[in-house]
């Protein structure tokens, strides 16, 4: 690990284990010295469908992960204590652990919900003793892993900073109180998952009317460098694979607009497209790499048909 002042922390408890507790997980391990025993509590392990249970405790286990039952248990003598779970979820997950955090506990919550939202958990957790701190994930957990660039904010952003150093993570911290990092991770989020619906709809419609090469072409010549098919294929990818999780972050990307005296028009068009998708369930490795394949997957699943290039 990074030469520290402040010790590897002993026990690590992530709220949510899904791609970016994983990410963390994998790179953390990566760094000579790290050693921590890791806990987790992850709803899916609940669910009514075996299959989706079966496969979240295999995650645990392929890990090398302590599965709890419950949050509570998860938490029990954990510092700091990661919640990465869906947006929509995110201030669920703080209730559910109020009360039974160890003392001085630092609660990251990294999950991309309304600052107005992350207020309302901070309030809760700090009543009880914890340490709340506001984290956005600035970019995809991929290929950075646990160095993927995070801003901090709020009251305990300064003591958790030296903890996320120890951790070798890439944490900046944004000057103001809870909502401040989150605040710029929402208006942001209007342009990255907008583009991503906008190039769904473009290259959708563009398939179907036999017109999605020459569209892109034409795209480049305006956007020099962009390279709009490969940049078209990852992001059709990435509303397949995420979809559902974008989508209820950009709800709450439509309230955080909102509750600042707009209406979130857009956001709510992109929750659409990122909803619709990601509801098809479709599995992007199992498919083709370039735009075309992607999006002839989509639009069958759709029950479209894209028209033969000429």
């Amino acid at each position: 690990m990074a030469e520290v002042n402040t010790p590897v922390p002993a026990r690590i408890a992530f709220i949510g284990f899904g791609e970016a507790a994983r990410a963390f997980l994998a790179g953390w391990r990566g760094e000579p010295g790290f050693a921590a025993e890791i806990t987790a509590f992850d709803v899916k392990t609940d669910a009514a469908d075996p299959a989706v249970r079966a496969a979240k405790l295999a995650d645990y286990a392929s890990d090398g992960v302590v599965g709890a039952a419950t949050a509570r248990e998860a938490v029990a003598g954990a510092t700091p204590v990661v919640s990465v779970v869906t947006a929509d979820q995110a201030h669920a997950a703080a209730l559910s652990v109020v009360g039974h955090l160890a003392p001085n506990a630092v609660f990251l919550d990294c999950n991309s919900c309304a600052p107005q939202v992350k207020v309302k958990s901070a309030e809760k957790i700090d009543a009880a003793n914890g340490r709340y701190v506001d984290v956005a994930v600035m970019a995809p957990v991929h290929p950075r892993l646990h160095r993927t660039p995070l801003l901090i904010s709020g009251g305990h952003a300064e003591a958790a900073a030296p903890m996320l150093a120890a951790l070798a993570m890439s944490a900046e911290i944004q000057p103001g109180p809870v909502g401040s990092s989150s605040s710029i991770k929402m208006v942001r989020s209007i342009m990255i998952k907008g583009i991503e619906a906008l190039v769904c709809e473009c290259v959708l419609s563009g398939r179907l009317a036999g017109v999605d090469d020459i569209v892109l072409a034409t795209l480049d010549d305006t956007f020099p460098g962009f390279d709009w098919k490969k940049r078209s294929a990852y992001m059709l990818e990435r509303v397949m694979t995420h979809g559902i999780r974008r989508a209820a972050e950009m709800r709450e990307v439509a309230l955080t607009v909102d509750l600042l005296g707009l209406e979130g028009r857009m956001a709510r068009a992109i929750v659409d497209w990122q909803q619709q998708i990601g509801d098809l369930h479709l599995k992007a490795s199992e498919i083709g790499s370039d735009h075309g394949a992607r999006a002839d997957a989509i639009l069958a699943a759709l029950g479209k048909r894209a028209e033969p290039a000429e």
